[in-house]
């Protein structure tokens, strides 16, 4: 990978040849070389699956001269996991649960009636889902100003973040903030919906502004770097299983 002039000369340089995944305390760790590979935090990288250590494997040996991480998704969220969910999962699952107040899914617009129909045909269904499968009916209202959730509502949602392993809640947490949305997270996060889904819902106001009014490059980079997010998320789900 050909790194931009500007760029290159403050990422490090590639000091490996090879990444292998090896076992590691239980576990499975990447050997950069003869290297041990270890986390921004200093922590000896273990991930739970094989496929999980491949991903971030594959990741390291896809880099060119220069380590470039935010061509490396899912080692970032593996690093991420092991350096500060596994260490602060309370704070991971208040970040989780503030967005059961502010659920994209849940304020909608009363017009045009257009958007407002778009968004009653994406958004009803995860909300149906977070009240059948997670318990959780979260209100649905025509305003921006947050909805007022019943706190046995926000604790249900904590109790099934903080059934997850730590991994896992990363995945939530990633998903849930890259969507702006409880409900859109834990459907990814239990795979019931797929990146691509999960995408255009989260994106659909955007999406239908291009749509109303026309293309703009910035705008379109932006929903292509989302939608890439998603798919980032989803394989690092998958590999999990």
């Amino acid at each position: 990978m050909s790194l931009p002039p500007s760029e290159a000369p403050s990422l490090p340089r590639r000091f490996y040849k090879s990444a292998t995944v090896v076992e590691q305390d239980g576990g499975f760790g990447i050997a950069l070389d003869s290297r041990t590979l270890r986390t921004p935090g200093g922590a000896v990288f273990v991930g739970p699956t094989s496929a999980l250590a491949r991903l971030c494997a594959d990741e390291w040996n896809a880099q060119g001269e220069h380590i470039s991480p935010p061509t490396m998704p899912t080692s970032q969220m593996a690093f991420a996991t092991i350096d500060w969910t596994a260490k602060s999962r309370e704070k991971v699952c208040d970040y989780i649960v503030g967005f059961g107040e502010t659920d994209l899914c849940c304020h909608r617009a009363a017009t045009p009636e257009d958007l407002a129909s778009r968004q009653a045909e994406l958004w009803d269904p995860v909300v149906s889902w977070g009240a059948r499968e997670l318990g959780v009916a979260l209100p649905v209202v025509s305003s921006v100003i947050a909805a007022r959730v019943e706190a046995e509502k926000l604790d249900a949602l904590r109790a099934h973040a903080e059934a997850l392993d730590d991994f896992r809640l990363t995945a939530l947490s990633q998903a849930t903030g890259l969507a702006g949305s409880v409900l859109i997270g834990f459907a990814v996060m239990r795979r019931a919906w797929d990146a691509e889904r999960a995408f255009e819902a989260a994106a659909l106001d955007n999406l239908w502004s291009l749509e109303k009014w026309g293309e703009d490059e910035e705008a379109r980079a932006r929903l292509d770097r989302q939608r890439a997010e998603f798919k980032a998320i989803e394989r690092y789900i998958e590999a999990l299983q």
